[in-house]
């Protein structure tokens, strides 16, 4: 149940920070939260999916992220009844939890709200917020967890 209220205590937090960024004044941003200005507030509203994918279809915006998040939302379920899957159980609720946020704005604003960027190479002028932050920390954790158990059983097999 700890991965239930993870994923609870996430989905709260980017909301709230959202609900902050949304009550503020357009004029404040962009705002540097550091003195080289490499981490940056934003207020920016996105229709679509990533990088404004799709924002034309509204119904398909909508409709994508709500089926990608049953999916997962059903993994996790399936793991949560099984012991041990510690990493997979983390990576799916990070995923589930980021998801979950973003889909809450797009139901109730029709967009979904993105605060900071990270002025580092390629990333500068990406704005993002922690649900996307979490749905590709979760990735992340599930395609390692699966390269590295791929890799133990492929030494397994070697060693027969």
């Amino acid at each position: 149940m700890i991965f239930l209220g993870l994923i609870g205590f996430l989905v709260l937090t980017d909301l709230a920070l959202k609900a902050e960024i949304e009550s503020r004044d357009g004029a404040e941003f962009p705002k540097k939260l550091d003195e080289k200005g490499r981490i940056v507030l934003h207020k920016s509203h996105n229709a679509g999916l990533p990088f404004g994918f799709l924002k034309r279809y509204q119904e398909a915006v909508r409709m994508v992220p709500i089926i990608t998040a049953s999916a997962v939302g059903g993994i996790l379920f399936w793991l949560l009844q099984r012991k041990g899957h510690r990493m997979e159980k983390l990576g799916f609720s990070l995923t589930l939890a980021g998801a979950l946020s973003n889909i809450y704005d797009r139901i109730t604003r029709h967009y979904v709200v993105d605060y900071f960027s990270v002025n580092w190479g390629k990333f500068k002028k990406v704005i993002f917020n922690l649900g996307d932050l979490f749905i590709f920390l979760g990735g992340t954790i599930i395609f390692l967890h699966e390269v590295w158990e791929s890799l133990r059983e492929y030494g397994r097999r070697k060693r027969k």
